[in-house]
């Protein structure tokens, strides 16, 4: 049997209900159904998550909606409501975990808090997310991953440094954060399951609490200890990476442009001998990355003067017989193209409605990590509006007569 058959993906037979909107909380429900969990996303009537209508170019579900919540079954309920909180809480009953990312207190409010969950099902796994975290002075307070971003460190390393502050294009803050979520439910099946027959986790060992400030902290490498240890500030640098040269974009002659990551010291030296500057390769004053980095503007001249004379082709070859880590710069379409891409699997293609009378064929991003020696098949896209509900809530007792409104 392939690992894509069934029971043998890694996470079958785990359940999960993802009481989220947006993308941090669903990019966790996204990871989990990858590989095999049952992921039941409950939506709000009428609207659903609202990034269905996030960067909507047409139709009435965007591709960003379609792509964050693949695999998933989608079922319409109002949590506010006494109805839907009854069939959330039979829900629960049938689960092993439940994802949310609601500002704090909002479950709660709800009668949907941890306590009501736990009643139900006392080996519940509940993972939160939120943009402080559950406790502490600014847990009641909403942000998004732009606010994370910020706050966590980020936002002031990204751009040039006589410039304001950029974003990296992609909800990056929350992103992270949903990998966090779905590694903190992935950990607390396997410590409940190590648990069997012996003393049961907690209800507190049972919750995973992620901040997306905190998590956008936690990838920030040194930037902190630097500061503590030397009195440190990191600068934006633009295209490079503090303290380590040359690694930059360079122009080319077609109008394109490369990057080059000639940071390691042999490496180094074989990148300038294939620029025809061997002069600096073997120039004394230029062999470790803290001297590079001091006259890194005249390293990255130097290059760029010889990427300028070639095609992006041409240098990448170049490049490549040296043994220097190099790329192009990519678009979508050079990645729907690009053999590595297709080789592993990396962009799946599925017929889906795009308001535009007939479905069109739409490539997906494949499942990372590869189990084997290509992608995992992408079971759907993100299903559509309430796609799912009739036969959800069937399961646990509720009829097309006594779903709760806007459920039908």
């Amino acid at each position: 049997m392939s690992v894509a058959e069934g029971r043998a993906l890694p996470l079958a037979g785990v359940r999960v209900l993802e009481l989220g909107n947006y993308i941090a909380a669903p990019t966790a429900g996204r990871l989990l159904a990858d590989f095999g969990a049952e992921v039941i996303k409950v939506e709000r009537p009428r609207t659903g998550d609202e990034v269905r209508n996030w960067r909507l170019y047409a139709g009435d579900t965007s591709m960003l909606y379609r792509t964050i919540n693949r695999g998933k079954k989608s079922v319409v309920l109002d949590l506010r409501s006494p109805e839907g909180r009854d069939a959330v809480l039979r829900l629960v009953a049938t689960c092993d975990a439940v994802l949310e990312n609601f500002r704090p207190g909002t479950l709660e409010k709800w009668g949907l808090g941890p306590a009501e969950l736990d009643a139900v099902n006392p080996d519940l796994i509940l993972s939160r997310v939120s943009a402080f975290g559950q406790t502490g002075p600014l847990s009641e307070r909403p942000g998004f991953a732009a606010v994370a971003e910020a706050m966590g460190g980020l936002r002031d390393l990204v751009g040039e440094p006589d410039r304001p502050p950029s974003r990296t294009g992609v909800s990056i803050g929350d992103s992270i954060a949903g990998l966090y979520a779905g590694f903190g439910i992935v950990m607390a099946l396997f410590q409940r399951e190590k648990a069997r027959g012996g003393d049961r986790p907690t209800l507190v060992q049972r919750t995973i609490d992620v901040a997306l400030n905190e998590a956008v902290l936690s990838v920030m490498e040194s930037l902190v200890p630097d500061h503590l240890a030397y009195g440190v500030d990191r600068q934006r640098v633009g295209g490079r990476m503090e303290g380590i040269a040359p690694s930059n974009a360079y122009p080319c002659a077609d109008g394109s442009s490369v990057v080059i990551a000639g940071n390691g010291d042999g490496i180094y030296r074989r990148l300038m001998a294939a620029a025809g500057r061997a002069d600096l390769g073997e120039d004394p004053s230029l062999q470790t990355n803290a001297e590079r980095w001091a006259r890194r503007d005249e390293l990255d001249d130097a290059i760029g003067a010889w990427t300028a004379t070639l095609p992006r082709a041409d240098v990448l070859v170049a490049l490549e017989e040296a043994g220097v880590p190099a790329g192009p710069i990519y678009t979508a379409g050079d990645i729907v193209d690009d053999p590595q891409f297709k080789a592993r699997n990396m962009i799946q293609y599925f017929d889906v409605d795009t308001g535009e009378g007939t479905p069109r064929r739409v490539g997906f991003p494949g499942i990372v990590p590869v189990i084997g020696d290509r992608s995992l098949p992408v079971r759907h896209p993100g299903p559509d509006l309430g796609e799912h509900t009739a036969e959800v809530l069937a399961e646990i007792g509720l009829t097309p007569v006594d779903q709760p409104e806007g459920a039908r």
